[in-house]
């Protein structure tokens, strides 16, 4: 299997970015590459964690805010533009979703879960689009989506409500905020993350049988890393992607195979 070089390609110094949800899981290791690459990065979150991601010699900064609430959102992007005098980067990560019977959940759950997954990015985007527009060198903003926006499993109502309309979020303000600021999206599959683990069991229960069960439906025959997923937004933030606009990427390792052909296929990873 080729794993790919931590040590990016390029030089972002000097570049600042703001990372949401980037104190842990996937977005602390965004965030880590970011910092690895030369850029200034903060992070925000409703917690600040015991340890900040850190990457290159250098430390990410935090900044507290609930980013349901539009105020709370635009103080995000405003204190990481006065800190580093410059914005460059968003990364609409934050979001996530217990599992909830469609039939049985709470118009409040379903609207906390959207306001979390859709609505936060956009107050987020909304805010950066304006600090973003009144520079020569414009901007990028990625936002994080979910294999669940295409193609939903049960309990994901309202996850998958709100992923897909990230997803369209994206294109329609690609088409409005450029050429300045390009807007695209990275569509995530399964990722080997400690919330991976906790939603399919521990290994004394059934998290083994089914996670390797799991894995053998990916084509790429593993699940992804968080740095699968950093590597993307890297690519995106870079000069190489500066056509890239209202794009969706997808690190999802080829889909997954279609059940009827699943008992037909070799096991083992590349």
């Amino acid at each position: 299997m080729h794993v790919l070089n931590e040590e990016c390609p390029w030089d972002l110094s000097g570049r600042s970015v703001l990372v949401t949800g980037g104190a842990r899981g996937i977005g602390r290791v965004v965030a880590a590459r970011f910092l690895a690459s030369g850029a200034d990065v903060v992070v925000c979150g409703r917690t600040e964690p015991d340890r900040l991601p850190e990457g290159g010699g250098r430390t990410a900064t935090f900044v507290p805010a609930d980013l349901r609430d539009a105020d709370q959102a635009a103080h995000a992007v405003r204190s990481t533009t006065e800190r580093h005098g410059r914005l460059d980067v968003v990364v609409n990560n934050a979001g996530g979703s217990p599992a909830a019977d469609a039939a049985t959940m709470s118009p409040r759950f379903f609207e906390k879960i959207v306001s979390l997954n859709l609505l936060a990015a956009f107050s987020v985007a909304q805010a950066a689009n304006t600090v973003m527009q009144g520079r020569p060198e414009g901007g990028c903003i990625i936002n994080i989506g979910s294999i669940s926006a295409h193609d939903p499993s049960p309990g994901t109502a309202a996850y998958s409500a709100a992923k897909a309309g990230l997803l369209m979020l994206t294109k329609a303000l690609a088409l409005e905020w450029a050429p300045a600021v390009r807007v695209n999206h990275v569509t995530v599959g399964q990722v080997e993350t400690q919330g991976m683990a906790e939603w399919y069991g521990s290994a004394e229960e059934s998290g083994e049988t089914v996670l390797a069960r799991l894995t053998g439906t990916i084509p790429a025959g593993r699940m992804a890393t968080p740095s699968d997923v950093a590597s993307a937004c890297l690519y995106l933030s870079s000069p190489l992607a500066c056509y890239i606009n209202g794009a969706d990427l997808a690190v999802t390792g080829g889909g997954e195979y279609p059940a009827r052909h699943l008992e037909s296929l070799p096991r083992g990873g590349a």
